[in-house]
């Protein structure tokens, strides 16, 4: 079963948000088109507590942009973002959300950050998705959403490794570009180890 999941497309992902990726609200719009062409809808959230550690805030003398080892990873830290009941937590109010069958939400255990859709950046705790995704009997799944260089290119890869059938629409998704290059290299990084990289024009062509 073809499968679309939607990648943090929250408030604080997109332009005037805590964390705003450049023109990150323009994925909206192509996602919400996308979301009529396939049978399953699954989404992703950011649900960071206000104690996170990848929150530069929680760390007295640094700033957003900073690397430090948290909990024994490497952490690059990050404004307050997503935090949990808040509304840049939230979706993008223009997101269709109600063909999204669930939510997956990551990113809640205070010492350690989540950037993929299935596991935590330890790979030590799953969010659940896999199982899920296996029990639909999905095998082939596109990505869309924020953003392509962190979220994105963690997830794809990890669901390719799982076993899945991994597109990924490019022109449905944003990067952060923290490093000037960041996106496309993740981009070949995807490419190199499988995920098929996609337009949104190509897949709703072979659906109309």
């Amino acid at each position: 079963m073809p499968t679309l999941l939607l990648v943090d497309l929250q408030n604080d992902f997109c332009p005037g948000g805590a964390l705003g990726v450049p023109e990150g609200d323009l994925v909206v719009p192509i996602a919400n088109r996308l979301i009529d062409a396939f049978e399953l809808v699954v989404a992703t959230q950011d649900w960071h507590p206000a104690d996170h550690g990848s929150f530069a805030a929680n760390h007295p003398g640094k700033r957003p942009g900073d690397v430090i080892e948290l909990d024994g990873l490497e952490q690059i830290l990050w404004p307050v973002h997503c935090v949990q009941n808040t509304p840049g937590a939230e979706f993008h109010p223009e997101l269709n959300l109600d063909r999204v069958t669930h939510v997956f939400q990551k990113g809640t255990d205070p010492k350690v950050d989540s950037y993929s859709s299935f596991f935590d950046n330890r790979r030590r705790v799953t969010t659940g998705l896999a199982d899920y995704l296996r029990d639909q009997g999905v095998r082939r799944l596109c990505l869309c959403g924020l953003a392509t260089d962190y979220c994105v290119v963690f997830t794809a890869l990890d669901a390719v490794e799982l076993g899945f059938e991994t597109w990924v629409v490019e022109d449905a998704c944003r990067g952060v570009n923290l490093k000037p290059g960041d996106v496309d290299r993740a981009v070949a990084e995807m490419r190199s180890q499988g995920v098929k990289i996609t337009t949104s024009h190509e897949i709703l062509a072979t659906r109309s």
